[in-house]
């Protein structure tokens, strides 16, 4: 008779053997699992599982690594094997589909580096009521890929230039290059009114909070807001045209919202952002009672370029992702100002 790997639970809850699993599984690490962490490594493999009893199976000694015991915070190295007991998951709800399989355009792509030009309206991944995001369908798209993990992020309102790793060490060290500022991000943004001139550098603190729904918000705040984080946006105006500015705005910190935040504090909100923008504006637009009639319908804010230090190669890799073809469209409809 089967029975349960954690002794110290109360019966009704404690993790139990599939009647289907076999004893345990001896697991090879390989390049996607090389250099994490062991309790990172079971809860990205035992999805479903409380962490709270993915502690307790290692500290019980039910985990091994090379047929010794290990801690949480062991670094697991290519060809370690693993033992892992077989601890139930849980089932996903009734009815609930899996991600469908989709590629996106590809702007670069070799054996450690995937970069895609994302589109308006998709999350990057699934959670806060998305089901799923660019990279679980990506997985759907590539079960052959051992690794594929986001670099970073993107709002969902935005498009352009989004990175994926598909090395673990690929991974690590472009999130150092992310940290350390060593990047070249620009967005275009469209805002709305004459951006002006002067105005090259934003050096504002932000503040991340929640709003009465419960929702995440950010906010500019003093630079001595006790959690504020500074953040860095460098502006270019790239076109003036009639009650609109087309603007350049290169990131040089990577905070959540930095440049809606940024620009709509300026005094020049993003053209149709839904959550820092002019609601009254953004409607107008969606409409199509923009200038000239012009009907626009998602936020314009673009990833249109990054530059990174190729991984394996160090060599400067520099992208960029052409304009989305509805805000080249609405471009070319608005006039210059008189």
């Amino acid at each position: 008779m089967a029975q349960s790997i954690i002794s110290s639970n109360p019966p009704a809850r404690r993790p139990t053997i599939s009647p289907d699993a076999p004893a345990v599984r001896r697991l090879v690490v390989d390049e996607a699992g090389e250099g994490q962490r062991l309790d990172n490594f079971l809860m990205r493999l035992l999805k479903g599982v409380p962490k709270t009893h993915v502690y307790r199976v290692i500290r019980s000694g039910e985990v091994r690594v090379n047929k010794g015991r290990a801690g949480a915070d062991t670094r697991l190295a290519l060809g370690d094997e693993v033992r892992v007991p077989p601890v139930r998951t849980a089932e996903k709800p009734a009815g609930m589909a899996p991600a469908p399989a989709r590629e996106f355009p590809v702007l670069f792509e070799d054996e450690c580096l995937l970069a895609i030009d994302k589109p308006a309206g998709v999350a990057v991944h699934g959670g806060s009521g998305v089901s799923f995001g660019v990279i679980e369908q990506l997985r759907q798209a590539r079960p052959q890929a051992r690794f594929l993990e986001l670099v970073h992020r993107l709002d969902r309102e935005t498009s352009g230039i989004l990175l994926l790793a598909k090395k673990r060490s690929a991974l690590v060290a472009l999130q150092e290059q992310f940290r350390s500022r060593e990047t070249g991000k620009t967005y275009a943004a469209l805002v709305s009114g004459l951006w002006p001139a002067e105005l090259k550098v934003i050096d504002v603190a932000l503040y991340k909070t929640l709003d009465t729904r419960g929702e995440r918000h950010v906010l500019p705040v003093a630079a001595d807001h006790p959690e504020g984080r500074r953040a860095i946006s460098l502006v270019r105006i790239v076109r003036a045209l009639s009650a609109c500015t087309l603007l350049d705005v290169t990131i040089k910190t990577g905070r959540t919202h930095q440049i809606r935040v940024h620009l709509a504090q300026a005094g020049h909100a993003i053209v149709g952002d839904p959550k820092y923008g002019d609601f009254a504006l953004n409607k107008s637009w969606a409409r199509g009672d923009g200038p000239a009639g012009a009907r626009f319908e998602r936020m314009f804010l673009h990833a249109r370029q990054l530059a990174f230090d190729h991984p394996a190669s160090a060599e400067r890799i520099t992208l960029t992702a052409a304009m989305p073809a509805e805000c080249a469209t609405l471009l070319s409809r608005l006039p210059a100002p008189p």
